[in-house]
């Protein structure tokens, strides 16, 4: 399957509470710096902060770190941590008399899942999940399953999601992975009739996805290739992009493999290849969170108003 730090010099590291009412987390990609990025946001319902930053026509092109959490938009709070990890390592964009680090962040809705409401991401999980990631090795192991983000993530409300990742190597050296935090309204191969029987409880979903990749894109491209990569979320999960789902993609450019550029036609082969691919390595992240999640049964009620066998 490989997974996101294929990617050389992309990190990912994990924080997570579980108990005494906990079961929520966050996930950061730590990128090295002058990593290029965008997003874009497929699902009816996102939670997401600092988004608009990484339109093609903003100022700002490159991005420190991605923060995905759970607790909907309380969770976002978990960004300011990050930050706060960015600033003190002097990452960010430079301003006079410091640094704005630049870290955009998305989060599910695990509101509850384990037992109280308020038990959400903080902005300290934030700064424990980036230290983390940056103290892990070039091409480290990526924590799967019910870990960071992922921790009270859920499948069609009733069973367990996760985080998942995959990659992929084209020629030429391209190494396109991605990471995947489930916890989707649809459920894999499951027409809609079967998904309606085994869904209880208010609509309320999200599949967030990173796409790394070591080849050069400038932001546009970045943009597009994050709008391509959804399609590997629609062919791994039914329903997708609902109007109840949050999915958004964000995509990580490293600039350390130039793509064949020698007349318009390979720019587009190349780009069209790439992309591709990105949608593959999504789909099988998606499928490798779900793979990864706890085989566990858990007596309805554990989840508050989610409860019911969880396998």
């Amino acid at each position: 399957m490989g997974s996101l730090t294929d990617v050389p010099g992309v990190r990912v590291g994990h924080d997570q509470k579980v108990g005494d009412g906990w079961l929520t987390g966050v996930t950061v990609v730590l990128p090295p710096p002058g990593t290029v990025g965008s997003v874009d946001v497929q699902g009816g319902g996102p939670a997401t902060h600092e988004t608009d930053a990484l339109d093609p026509t903003s100022l700002v092109s490159q991005v420190d770190a991605v923060v995905l959490a759970g607790g909907s938009a309380y969770g976002l709070a978990a960004a300011a941590g990050t930050q706060r990890w960015c600033e003190e390592n002097g990452r960010g964009f430079e301003v006079p008399g410091g640094v704005v680090p630049i870290v955009p962040a998305a989060a599910i809705f695990d509101l509850g899942r384990g037992g109280n409401f308020a038990a959400r991401a903080t902005p300290d999980m934030g700064y424990a999940a980036t230290s983390a990631a940056a103290a892990e090795k070039e091409g480290h192991d990526v924590g799967r399953g019910n870990v960071g983000a992922g921790t009270g993530a859920l499948l069609g409300r009733t069973y367990k999601g996760g985080v998942g990742t995959a990659s992929v190597t084209l020629d030429g050296g391209v190494i396109v992975g991605a990471l995947a935090v489930v916890n989707a309204l649809g459920l894999p191969l499951v027409e809609h009739s079967l998904l309606k029987e085994s869904v209880t409880g208010p609509p309320l979903n999200t599949t967030l996805v990173v796409v790394a990749t070591n080849a050069v894109l400038d932001v546009a491209e970045c943009k597009r290739t994050a709008s391509a990569s959804h399609a590997g979320i629609a062919r791994a999960l039914s329903p997708s992009h609902t109007l109840a789902d949050g999915d958004t993609v964000f995509c990580l450019a490293t600039g350390t493999v130039a793509l064949d550029r020698s007349d318009e036609t390979a720019r587009q082969v190349s780009l069209i290849t790439l992309q591709s691919a990105a949608a593959d390595v999504v789909r099988l992240a998606i499928l490798d969170g779900v793979a990864s999640a706890e085989a566990v049964s858990t007596p309805a009620g554990d989840f508050g108003a989610y409860g019911g066998q969880i396998r």
